[in-house]
């Protein structure tokens, strides 16, 4: 929820005692309802010109999370749609043809607010795989991960713990039929066991995992974040500092927030970018004849805290001048190589978190109370909008139409027309 100081509420109610004189070319109305059901509503014009006076308050101390719904717009009596739709479409022509003929947001299961994140679907189980980390009122050292059972309807949520376990994956995937977790748990007594921040895979039919990394030449990694399994077999993955922050690892951070290429044949790490603040989603774009394939990388920047282990973990604020953009690179010839970094979407809401590329070559990033999908160039087509904060989610089903998100307090699906790419 908005929390606005008092001087803000101040100052925003005496100016709407004023005149404003509207300039040529404000949009009105600024939103609608559109496409299939009142679930739907385009925003026209991506709301260009609002009306003055408009305000939205931003975040500079961690205090609260600000959101595009709660832009303070007096003057537009649309506006009220924004807040109560499922969907904002942004591009009508394609955002509607991403959507299909009924698209659906269900919330499913409500679980604690500790943040929920690696979700990976298993088509040989029909089975999507989760995490627990932490919350406010949730403490770190949940052991298990989440289940959720699709064989059955409703489907229904369990847990699972693997043999031997593995403390806290925060991203996933899946390749040759095994999950790949990154790890980002680092302590010596969780589960009776030691772990580090690392990668490691599960076999869904077995629930054996085998370690594939645990160190960069004697450092352990701060948290790995998210990761991809390249079609080559190496793996490219992100390690921000968020295992320190969250009480996950009893190690401050050894190593410079980076990414990296591991390659699991020979053991080989290799760093392939070390100029962003907070490297977090990571993602590879379906390949396009005669092209580079494109790599996305997301700095959440504007989400960090202090490192110094004498402080101990003292968790994070959010700031939202700090960096909270998508960048895409290209992925060199030789596919070693991270190439012409750009950036191409700076998140509306909050930071941009999970990160996939949709069948299509559509961006899909988890910011905030939503899921926004974006298009190559990283135009904001559509919204999807939670009643929980997203950390990630995964495509499952046949066809993999079906979006499962999750986060703090929510486990959601999404129905659409919108394709994951075919991960096995």
């Amino acid at each position: 929820m908005l929390q606005l100081n008092p001087l803000s509420i101040t100052v925003y109610f005496a100016l709407l005692t004023e005149a404003f004189a509207q300039p040529p070319g404000t949009v009105s109305p600024l939103a609608k309802i559109c496409g299939p059901s009142a679930s739907v509503v385009c925003i026209n014009k991506y709301a260009s010109v609002m009306p003055y006076h408009f305000f939205r308050e931003p975040s500079y101390n961690g205090s609260y999370e600000d959101t595009y719904p709660s832009t303070m717009v007096p003057n537009d009596t649309s506006w009220g749609l924004v807040g109560k739709a499922d969907f904002l479409v942004f591009d009508q022509g394609r955002g509607l043809d991403l959507l299909g003929p009924s698209p659906s947001y269900e919330y499913i299961f409500e679980v604690n607010d500790a943040v929920h994140e690696a979700p990976v679907y298993s088509p040989v189980t029909n089975k999507l795989y989760f995490s627990q980390l932490r919350g406010t009122t949730s403490p770190p050292g949940f052991l298990p991960q989440l289940v959720v059972n699709l064989n059955v309807d409703p489907p229904e949520l369990g847990e699972l713990i693997s043999d031997p376990p593995i403390y806290a994956p925060n991203g996933g995937t899946i390749h040759n039929g095994l999950i790949y977790w990154g790890v980002s748990g680092g302590n010596n007594s969780v589960g009776g066991i030691e772990g580090r921040p690392g990668i490691a895979t599960l076999d869904p039919l077995t629930n054996k995992t085998v370690t594939l990394l645990n160190n960069y030449f004697g450092y352990y990694f701060n948290t790995v974040d998210d990761l991809f399994v390249h079609d080559n077999g190496d793996i490219f993955f992100t390690d921000p500092q968020y295992s320190w922050f969250n009480a996950l690892t009893d190690t401050a951070p050894q190593l410079e927030t980076a990414s990296y290429r591991f390659t699991p044949a020979t053991g080989a790490v290799s760093v392939i970018n070390d100029d962003i603040v907070q490297p977090n989603g990571i993602a590879i774009a379906p390949a396009v004849a005669g092209c580079p394939r494109t790599v996305y990388i997301s700095d959440t920047g504007a989400i960090a805290g202090t490192t110094q282990q004498s402080l101990g973990p003292q968790g994070l604020e959010f700031n939202t001048t700090g960096k909270r953009t998508i960048y895409a690179f290209d992925l060199s010839e030789n596919g070693k190589h991270l190439l012409n970094k750009r950036p191409v979407y700076l998140a509306q809401d909050w930071v941009p978190d999970g990160l996939k590329v949709a069948a299509n070559g559509y961006i899909v990033t988890g910011a905030g109370k939503g899921v926004d999908v974006l298009d190559s160039d990283g135009t904001l087509l559509v919204r999807v909008q939670t009643n929980f904060t997203v950390e990630n989610f995964a495509w499952t089903g046949a066809n993999y139409e079906d979006l499962w998100i999750v986060g703090n307090s929510g486990v959601a699906r999404v129905k659409w027309a919108l394709e994951g790419q075919v991960l096995k």
